[in-house]
């Protein structure tokens, strides 16, 4: 993993400048360096930073929180939830087409990229931006999630009228970085088969986020 290989957007790199010189981000760095070295890690190490890539800072309208990257051969690339082209869906992301079409009546796409997402401004955050092959979670508590907190405070604290969707409980501890009376905060069970009857179904996050944007003059999401 080369630093020509890695690199991030330009208004993030401003935008998250402090962080990068922090002792947990150059420790980080190292260790997932020495990871891409020796082991399969996903994403590819030019898509680490994909969502911000996609999704400029002043770009940004939704942020939607995952926990990890999809860890299967061929799937991650740096979006949480999103599968390049050709990927079978994964059980979380059938579920929120499922919710999609009941909410806006949009049939289920053919592609599970969510490029199209990223690039209206939906930011599509992990907490963890990388992991091992086949390791569910291999890289929590690595420096990632410190960095992923970051981004998530100083987007509250220096943009107006996002919304944050948060499914799961993993995600909703992450209300506790948000101004609440400056963004949207719309919270539901996680997407998953495990959870998703649970009330993640009819949660109607979709129309509820585009209903807030235009009540700030925002333009929409095409879900």
């Amino acid at each position: 993993m080369s630093e020509k290989e890695v690199q991030i957007e330009s208004s993030w790199k401003e935008f998250l400048q402090e962080e990068f010189t922090k002792s947990y981000f150059m420790e980080l760095r190292e260790f997932i360096r020495s990871e891409y070295r020796a082991k399969v890690i996903f994403p590819p190490a030019k898509q680490i930073f994909a969502a911000f890539d996609l999704c400029p800072v002043k770009a940004v309208k939704v942020v939607i929180l995952g926990q990890d990257p999809y860890h299967g051969k061929g799937q991650a690339h740096g979006l949480c939830f999103s599968v390049n082209d050709g990927i079978i869906f994964p059980p979380s992301l059938q579920n929120i087409f499922k919710e999609i079409e009941s909410d806006l009546g949009k049939p289920i796409p053919k592609s599970g990229d969510l490029s199209r997402w990223a690039r209206q401004g939906v930011l599509l955050l992990n907490a963890s931006l990388t992991v091992v092959e086949n390791q569910a979670g291999s890289h929590q508590n690595k420096g990632w999630e410190i960095f992923t907190d970051a981004v998530i405070q100083k987007l509250s604290s220096e943009r107006q009228n996002l919304v944050f969707i948060l499914w799961g409980s993993f995600a909703q501890k992450k209300e506790a970085l948000i101004d609440t009376k400056q963004h949207l905060i719309l919270k539901s069970p996680h997407p998953s088969p495990l959870s998703a009857h649970r009330g993640f179904f009819g949660n109607r996050h979709f129309s509820k986020t585009n209903e807030y944007l235009r009540t700030k003059g925002i333009s929409d999401i095409d879900w």
